[in-house]
């Protein structure tokens, strides 16, 4: 993987860890490097609501 590829991959998983992870600067950091803020933001977005919808998916037995 490239170092924006691990940036973002990281921050997925903190995100989808944040009870463990809280989202720490040390894991947001490098995606400033690599990405922009709205890409950063989309990016949240998108792994936010894949998380949201495995939760709704495990909770309704789907």
């Amino acid at each position: 993987f490239t170092p924006a590829e691990r940036a973002a991959l990281a921050w997925a998983e903190s995100v989808t860890d944040i009870a463990a992870s809280h989202a720490e600067d040390e894991v947001y950091q490098p995606l400033r490097e690599h990405f922009t803020p709205r890409q950063i933001s989309d990016l949240t977005f998108a792994v936010s609501l894949m998380n949201a919808f495995t939760r709704l998916a495990v909770a309704m037995r789907l």
